[in-house]
């Protein structure tokens, strides 16, 4: 299922609880697995000069330093490298969304993991809490991989999957996040929990739905998930669908909470044709930002299995 797993990293402790789950997959589903750092980011022009990511200082990253912060590397992660010996570490120095998404191609990646931020931002609070960082924005918006992010200390307490959740709006988007939930099912021999909220969100606008029509609108939720999905699941028969009534993001994290999911899968954006400038949808962040478990973003068909 994940041959080729890419782990970015500031090997620094906001990304500790990605790592955890990182090396943990590699060791669980054994896979090719490469930590890369991006360690600077180059000044205008052609300057020799990068700033490091992590202290603002201003440096050469010649061959002697990109071995040290190997190096370093390598004694941030030295207990998880008693799991997984095997892997790569890579340092560069560029602007790190671009070099991510350069590695992921150039190692062909099944899975992209990050953190959902790459600094430490505890006095900035509210911004830490509602918004996902910007390189996990431009990672995700452009990736032909799915990308999985590990936001919060509780979801690197992780020991492999047993209950996946698909978090689906219906969208075309969500059918490429449906295929790979279904795929990992098939393969990781979990149970698949299909779940729509219906969003109810607009009521403070004055827009109040009955009660009878809500319960009108979940069971024809409940007939499109089978219709949508049910339908193509084949002889796999280790399912469950639900619809809830609510706030969306809400209702998919106490879902998954409920039903003690170890992976969300949505797609990046529904609303947006062009999904290579479509920002991460907003319910996808909050997703990202809350959940107990590792959330996926799917947002390209490349890497997805067309015949799960």
């Amino acid at each position: 299922m994940f041959k080729k797993i890419l782990f970015a990293t500031t090997a620094s402790p906001a990304c500790d609880h990605a790592a955890r789950v990182a090396f943990d997959m590699a060791g669980r589903y054994p896979s090719d697995l490469t930590v890369l750092h991006v360690l600077g980011v180059p000044s205008r022009g052609f300057g020799q000069y990068v700033t490091d990511v992590r202290t603002g200082e201003q440096l050469v990253p010649d061959e002697d330093y990109i071995a040290w912060v190997k190096e370093e590397m390598k004694t941030t992660y030295a207990e998880q490298l008693k799991q997984c010996p095997e892997c790569t570490m890579e340092a560069v120095a560029g602007i790190p969304h671009t070099e991510i998404l350069r590695f992921a191609r150039k190692t062909d990646a099944d899975l992209l993991i990050l953190g959902g931020h790459t600094k430490d931002r505890e006095n900035e609070g509210y911004t830490y809490r509602n918004m996902a960082g910007s390189t996990l924005q431009s990672v995700a918006r452009s990736a032909r991989c799915p990308v999985l992010v590990v936001s919060r200390p509780a979801a690197s307490f992780w020991g492999g999957f047993s209950n996946i959740v698909l978090g689906t709006d219906f969208s075309k988007a969500a059918e490429h996040a449906f295929r790979f939930a279904l795929s990992a099912a098939r393969q990781l021999d979990c149970r698949l929990h299909l779940f729509h909220a219906l969003d109810i969100s607009g009521m403070h606008a004055g827009k109040v739905l009955e009660q009878d029509e809500i319960e009108d609108r979940l069971r024809d939720s409940l007939n499109t998930i089978r219709r949508k999905y049910v339908s193509q699941m084949k002889d796999f028969k280790n399912y469950e669908i639900d619809a809830w009534e609510g706030v969306p993001y809400v209702e998919i994290v106490k879902y998954a909470r409920e039903k003690f999911a170890d992976l969300i899968v949505m797609a990046h954006h529904t609303g947006s044709r062009d999904a290579e400038n479509s920002a991460l949808g907003s319910t996808m962040e909050q997703v990202v930002l809350r959940a107990t478990c590792p959330v996926i973003s799917v947002n390209h068909p490349d890497k997805v299995s067309q015949d799960a």
